[in-house]
């Protein structure tokens, strides 16, 4: 038994002997670093806006039927508008906003479509109210002490609202025609700047071009022809101003370093 004792003793010290020394021989560990994890800041991107602005249309075009106005003009207005964003990184940022415009004051002059008891022209009123909703993309295109130049587009749809549609005739007779409602594709074209005031709050002035489409009253009868008076080639020059707030703060220019890896 004893014997037996000593050659399992003997035989384990070999085994450990024989296996230190292949661990000996094998190459040194190899410690990879686990990479570390991004840091999720809560809001950030994320931003709120709100804009004014001033409106001044481009002439459009209007028309009863075949009898097409003169001398259209829509008067300049006031603009308001919101909306929330988010910045995918430091040159690319996108929003969705809606804007309201008040009453823009359409005049022209028409060939008499009412009853008329002498000939000549009538003087056409009408007033327009506009919501838009459109979805924009901004380019900013660098910081510059504090200034961010900036260009972008924007795709969605405006509802167009007349009313107060009416007219005098030639003999002062005054006419009261249908109002009209009419929702439309609508597109934009952005530039301007904005500037920052600190990590978290932007001003921005800039300049848009906004195409509306067009509206149209409901249809009623006169001189032997059913239609309703169409006001087409609704777009306007816009001067804004407005204030961002951006939840995750900005880089203040300094733009997101490269990634480099670590062994």
């Amino acid at each position: 038994m004893k014997y037996f004792s000593k050659v399992l003793t003997l035989s384990a010290a070999a085994l450990v002997s024989a296996g230190v020394a292949y661990a000996a021989d094998l190459p040194a560990p190899v410690f990879v670093e686990e990479p570390e994890l991004p840091q999720v800041e809560i809001g950030g991107g994320w931003y709120l806006r709100g804009d004014i602005g001033y409106k001044v249309y481009q002439n459009p075009k209007a028309k009863f039927s075949h009898i097409k106005f003169n001398d259209e003009e829509l008067e300049p207005t006031g603009i308001v508008g919101v909306g929330v964003g988010y910045r995918v990184n430091d040159f690319i940022r996108t929003d969705v906003t809606l804007d309201y415009e008040w009453d823009a004051d359409f005049t022209a002059k028409a060939e008499c479509i009412g009853t008329c008891s002498t000939s000549g022209t009538s003087d056409e009123f009408a007033t327009l109210d506009v919501w838009t909703v459109l979805w924009n993309v901004y380019a900013d295109l660098g910081y510059y002490n504090g200034f961010t130049p900036y260009v972008g587009a924007g795709v969605g749809a405006s509802y167009v609202n007349a009313k107060n549609v009416r007219a005098i005739n030639p003999d002062g007779t005054r006419v009261k025609y249908p109002k009209g409602h009419w929702w439309n594709f609508s597109w934009a074209l952005m530039a301007g700047t904005s500037y920052e005031i600190d990590d978290n709050w932007k001003i921005d002035a800039g300049y848009r071009y906004l195409n509306i489409g067009a509206v149209k009253t409901k249809s009623f009868s006169s001189n032997g022809k059913t239609s309703g008076i169409k006001y087409d080639n609704l777009a306007a020059h816009e001067v804004r101003v407005g204030l961002r707030y951006e939840f995750g703060g900005s880089s203040s220019g300094g733009y997101d370093q490269p990634i480099v890896t670590k062994y």
